[in-house]
């Protein structure tokens, strides 16, 4: 079980696959293994590195110093400590803004840079959205919120026809343990999260994608990182917030071509 130590703190990673290196920088839940199909699509082309943001998973149980620069730091020394740099760095949602954060600070580290769901600073809907997914972990607890949390996480029309594949997702988080001080630390990262200023000064090739019907970060947040960021491509896929589930293949692919163009 492969761990780096980073400003103190104990992350966990895990690697797999042998070619070009792909680091995939998971969501809010900050677990490398909710990438899900992702990762085995990915390995058989790619080495690919899958940590576990501080604070969750097997990394180490802390909201010690819980901010996006922080992670960034965090993941710059696992790739270092890989020994497989530069990268091409994926990131979901949390994940997209580390990988935002990445490209503008530690772009020695990047070949390429696939941000997917995410956004470049919170706006009043960004910041209500959240202050109502606290409200609901305090109130009714990590199963009530976990079903709730569906309802805008995975796309209506996804949920209609594979109710099944919901549901598993919602009996494996809430079967998890929440811990309130990281909780709501990771939420209160995201919802500070602002690369908006920086954004112009990202160099590495960088693609944006998002999900036709994300409710949890509406197209326009993909729009505004793509009109932000020098040279973007940006696609809109069919699919919620979590494209990289519900429609693994066709994310896969898509992010797969981007990589076969940036590989030098």
């Amino acid at each position: 079980m492969p761990n780096v130590t980073s400003d103190g703190v104990s992350i966990h990673y895990e690697v797999k696959g042998q070619g070009s290196p792909v680091l995939l920088l998971a969501g809010l839940a900050g677990v490398g293994a909710s990438w899900g199909p992702q990762i085995d699509l990915f390995a058989g082309h790619h080495q690919v590195i899958v940590p576990d943001h501080r604070g969750t998973g097997a990394s180490e149980r802390t909201a010690r110093d819980m901010t996006i620069a922080q992670h960034a730091r965090d993941m710059a020394r696992v790739i270092e400590a890989v020994g497989c740099g530069p990268v091409h760095v994926v990131g979901s949602s949390t994940g997209g803004a580390i990988a935002q954060w990445l490209a503008i600070h530690h772009r020695e580290r990047l070949r390429s840079a696939t941000i997917v769901s995410s956004i470049a600073r919170a706006d009043a809907f960004y910041r209500r959205q959240f202050d109502m997914r606290r409200r609901m972990l305090t109130d009714s607890g990590l199963r009530a919120s976990t079903e709730a949390n569906a309802l805008f996480l995975f796309d209506p029309r996804f949920m209609r026809l594979h109710p099944e594949r919901v549901q598993a997702w919602v009996d494996a988080t809430a079967a998890g343990t929440f811990d309130p001080e990281i909780g709501f630390a990771r939420i209160d990262m995201i919802v500070g999260h602002d690369a908006f200023e920086d954004l112009p000064s990202i160099t590495t090739p960088t693609l944006v994608l998002v999900g036709e019907r994300d409710f949890c970060a509406p197209p326009h947040f993909s729009a505004e990182l793509a009109e932000r960021i020098p040279g973007a491509e940006f696609a809109i896929l069919d699919g919620g917030h979590f494209i990289f589930l519900e429609h693994p293949e066709r994310l896969h692919d898509t992010v797969e071509a981007f990589i076969a163009r940036h590989e030098r």
